[in-house]
């Protein structure tokens, strides 16, 4: 048998796909030898209000350490255009977010936020999406976000009463849940991955040809699998769950992520004001193409 390429791998906390291919040897048949980095995974979902480029998940980047990550699309590309990896065109997922409250809140609907804080994560997914939820239905002067952190911190900070509301993910939505938290809005998105742009193109392709074995059996197998949700949980949140309430999570699409839409999200970032530190934002440098 032929030596296997090393790859290390963030797993991203919104899908079930690594685990799988883990479990299921889709990694190794496609001639791949993964170390998991679920230690940063977990720190994603747990740390608190860092500045951009001080984040869990930029660390990986800033020490040039070669990994597959992945973040929501306009991030991935704000932060390839920071000078931190590059977004994979050839493939994309789509993801879920909801808004949540206590039970009993004054907040009923989106209408209810104006002035609000919302909590969020820095430059993240669910940064993003409260601001493109909230600008559809408020005026830009009274829409409020706060650098709440990850999303398990975040579903903390509700449960604690330090904010009144937050803008949640996967695993976190189904959590938020079972503690009785009470959803306002929902929405999906698309994230795309973001990997160190010195990672073989084709040792990239065969790490997608494995999640794309691992999106195939979670389609046709999802409850021999959901249990693997409990991978996911940072540890202060992990628990005895019932896990068929947690659904498939994040899912792959393996279509190329279309320019237009990439052109859609250069402007939306440019027009929040959050595209400061990108120094590039040509799609053909900030993409690192493969075959998968």
């Amino acid at each position: 048998m032929s030596e296997l390429s090393p790859i290390n791998v963030v797993p991203h906390f919104m899908r079930l796909h690594e685990w799988i291919a883990l479990e299921e040897g889709h990694f190794e048949a496609e001639g791949l030898q993964p170390m998991m980095l679920d230690e940063v995974m977990h720190q994603v979902s747990s740390h608190g209000s860092d500045a951009y480029f001080e984040r869990p998940q930029d660390a990986p980047f800033l020490k040039t350490q070669e990994v597959a990550n992945s973040a929501c699309e306009w991030g991935s590309i704000c932060n390839g255009g920071a000078g931190m990896g590059k977004f994979v065109p050839d493939l994309y997922g789509i993801a879920r977010h909801a808004f949540f409250v206590k039970p009993g809140s004054r907040i009923r609907r989106l209408a209810d936020l104006r002035g609000v804080p919302v909590g969020v994560g820095l430059m993240a997914g669910s940064h993003f999406t409260a601001l493109r939820t909230l600008e559809a239905v408020l005026p830009r002067d009274e829409i409020r976000v706060e650098n709440v952190g990850g999303p398990g911190k975040r579903l903390l900070a509700l449960v604690a009463g330090e904010v009144e509301v937050a803008n949640l993910l996967d695993p976190e939505i189904a959590i938020a849940e079972t503690k009785g938290l009470e959803r306002i809005a929902q929405g999906e998105f698309r994230t795309l991955f973001w990997v160190s742009p010195t990672i073989s193109p084709t040792v990239l392709g065969a790490y997608f040809r494995a999640l794309g074995r691992a999106d195939a059996a979670l389609h046709e197998s999802p409850d021999r699998y959901l249990h693997l949700w409990s991978r996911n949980l940072p540890p202060e949140l992990r628990g005895d769950y019932d896990w068929s309430r947690f659904g498939l999570g994040e899912l792959l699409v393996f279509e190329r992520y279309p320019e237009d839409v990439y052109a859609q999200s250069i402007e939306f970032a440019h027009r929040w004001g959050l595209d400061g530190h990108m120094s590039d934002t040509a799609y053909d440098t900030l993409a690192v193409p493969i075959t998968v």
